[in-house]
């Protein structure tokens, strides 16, 4: 029998964090070892029980951001879902640019809610269809469309790649072995390259290029 996904879910509508909970559970392959209702009992959560999956609603008291933020630096190995009614460009960028590696929105079924869980427990990333869309309408916009091929070094491909499939600059500095602030500064040229103004718009931008990233 495959080892159960543990999952914290925190949300600060309890109806609302019983449904999900009640989701999870019943598919049999989730074990939700806690909930909560804000920003500071999610970090606590996450430290005291370093799950595969967090699951964070953005506008809980203390922000749900705020908590993402603190959770992907002090539990790097845990993965953080934003499970959020808001469709704002900023929020779905600033959370995938502090750590969060999935944004859902509320209003998602619940086989689709645990196939993307599963999915991002798994390793992979994961943005609302309708949000990447229009992030990657006002990315061409800016930089009048997509090129084929950036002028890429092998390494900064290496790199572009990871993150395209939702790695931290510190899960690819340990794939590739590179210290943190060198990723960084690879990280710098290639959004200079692709004429991005962050990772998640570079990942966008990787799928123009190279299709679904393997």
């Amino acid at each position: 029998m495959n080892k159960k996904i543990s999952v914290i879910v925190v949300d600060d509508h309890p109806l609302y964090r019983s449904g999900v909970v009640r989701t999870l559970e019943d598919d049999g392959g989730f074990d939700v070892v806690a909930e909560g209702s804000d920003a500071v009992t999610a970090v606590q959560l996450a430290q005291q029980h370093k799950p595969d999956l967090i699951v964070l609603d953005i506008s809980m008291p203390g922000n749900g951001l705020e908590a993402a933020r603190r959770i992907a630096d002090l539990v790097p190995r845990t993965r953080i879902a934003m499970l959020t009614v808001s469709e704002a460009d900023d929020d779905v960028v600033r959370a995938l640019d502090l750590g969060a590696s999935g944004y859902i929105q509320k209003g998602v079924g619940g086989p689709d809610l645990v196939r993307i869980a599963r999915s991002i427990a798994m390793g992979q990333s994961y943005v609302a269809p309708g949000l990447a869309a229009r992030l990657l309408v006002g990315m061409r916009t800016r930089t009048g469309g997509v090129q084929a091929q950036a002028d890429l070094t092998a390494r900064e491909e290496q790199i572009l790649r990871l993150v395209a499939k939702g790695l931290s600059n510190k899960e690819v500095g340990r794939s590739l072995n590179l210290q943190e602030k060198t990723v960084k500064h690879y990280m710098t040229n290639i959004l200079q390259k692709l004429q991005v103004r962050n990772r998640v718009e570079a990942a966008i931008k990787a799928g123009e290029m190279w299709g679904k990233v393997g």
